[in-house]
């Protein structure tokens, strides 16, 4: 922020979200800039929209769907829309369309404000928090706020060309920001796709590229190393469970993006069950799949390999590995299984859900355990650096973030005065004429 100068004039606000503010600007209630639009219509006249935290978007294949398709709230053109929920903190904007909205969400017709500028301020992180300070509810971390709250919550009144002025700047600085940070999440997904690449290779093919290969005899998949066996899981995984009956075990682990992973049980209110007793107790070593929801989840990684002690769902597959295979390749092998989507298909039900008893044939791929050491080791050196890789990227994207949200939240309030700023290319037109 430094590069930025503070307007030569402040003002105590009397509003603690705001602070100080520009000598020159007022300040008013919410509902003296925005009529709250409370129309009610179908999703047939006006199509359904997302209420998101990149703004309000045509609806997203991945929204919960209702019945209420007929029991909507209009949106218009520069409507501002946000969601009532405590749990949605962030999803918000102007809509750039006609549509609907979810009966949760609040939609604002602008009246005093112009539309561009209230899209920033209305979505920066200060009022954010204000907002949801004003929500009411009876659990934990999830209430709603009304709009007749809402309507109360103290604004900044500045002049139309100004607020302008504003919104332009943040418009182009923010687009920078997003551009950067669409690069490193693009260069996160290569270095994704090669680590993908360096397990399943590792895992069906073997570190020798000179090596005799032979015909599979698995459908997906070609040749494997001639001396590969290939064998049915059951003769090398079993399934047994072993219940949690007298709550002895409290470390509860959950299945995250491949990982097996702590859950914290003091901040999940109301979506952890009243009891651990039903849980299955797991033990180092042994590998934890999702098989359920297979028709419609087809992008959660199901496979995860248990590094300590702990108790989890039943409703994961749980396989212990017997002597002719190590945990660490069985691991890295499901895990390829499951990316080259396997397990799809295999299921039955009308979740599409999988039992032992339907993957017990599934044929696994086995080196000798000499070689499986040896492929694991392999496998562990190079994704330790490429994950050092990621983990750099995802460093930058949040510091990219937050000085997104820093910048913001500066301009908004008028912590920084950007009334001489002009975008490049404007500066490059006047510069043009001056010289003629």
């Amino acid at each position: 922020m430094a590069k930025y100068k503070a307007y030569p004039e402040y003002k105590d606000s009397g509003v603690e979200w705001l602070g100080e503010i520009p000598a020159h600007w007022n300040i008013k209630r919410l509902g003296q800039f925005f009529d709250e639009r409370r129309e009610k219509v179908s999703d047939k006249d006006y199509p359904a929209l997302s209420v998101t935290m990149q703004g309000i978007v045509p609806q997203l294949d991945t929204a919960a769907k209702t019945e209420a398709g007929d029991n909507r709230k209009l949106v218009l053109k520069d409507d501002f829309v946000i969601n009532s929920r405590s749990d949605r903190k962030g999803s918000a904007g102007v809509s750039r369309l006609n549509g609907s909205v979810s009966l949760i969400s609040i939609v604002m017709r602008p009246r005093n404000i112009n539309p561009k500028f209230a899209h920033h301020l209305l979505r920066s992180c200060p009022f954010q928090e204000e907002f949801y300070r004003y929500g009411k509810g009876i659990v934990a971390d999830l209430w709603s706020t009304k709009s007749s709250e809402m309507k109360n919550i103290l604004l900044p009144e500045i002049q139309f060309s100004e607020s302008e002025k504003i919104a332009n700047f943040l418009d182009h600085e923010t687009a920078k920001i997003d551009s950067l940070i669409e690069k490193q999440q693009q260069l996160i997904e290569l270095l994704k796709e090669k680590r993908q690449a360096v397990i399943s290779h590792a895992v069906t093919k073997g570190l020798n590229p000179d090596v005799p290969m032979k015909d599979s005899g698995i459908e997906w998949l070609d040749s494997i190393p001639s001396s590969w066996e290939v064998k049915p899981t059951y003769a090398i995984c079993s399934d047994s469970t072993e219940k949690n009956t007298d709550g002895l075990e409290n470390n509860v682990l959950s299945l995250s993006y491949g990982n097996i992973i702590k859950r914290k049980t003091d901040t999940n209110f109301g979506l952890l069950p009243d009891s651990f007793n039903t849980y299955q107790i797991v033990k180092d070593g042994d590998i934890i799949l999702r098989l359920t929801d297979l028709q419609n989840d087809k992008n959660s990684l199901r496979v995860g390999l248990v590094t300590q002690s702990g108790i989890i769902t039943p409703a994961y597959l749980k396989l212990s590995v017997k002597h002719a295979i190590t945990p660490s390749f069985s691991y890295y092998l499901l895990h390829t299984y499951d990316i080259f989507k396997v397990f799809y298909g295999m299921g039955g039900g009308l979740r599409q859900s999988m039992k032992f008893e339907d993957f017990r044939r599934l044929p696994l791929l086995i080196p000798s355990k000499i070689e499986q050491e040896s492929i694991v080791t392999f496998i562990d050196k190079k994704i330790i650096k490429i994950d050092i890789l990621i983990e750099k990227q995802l460093q930058q994207i949040a510091l990219l973030k937050e000085r997104r949200t820093a910048l913001i939240s500066a301009a908004v309030t008028g912590k920084i005065d950007i009334r001489h700023w002009r975008a490049p290319d404007e500066q490059t037109t006047t510069e043009a004429e001056v010289a003629v």
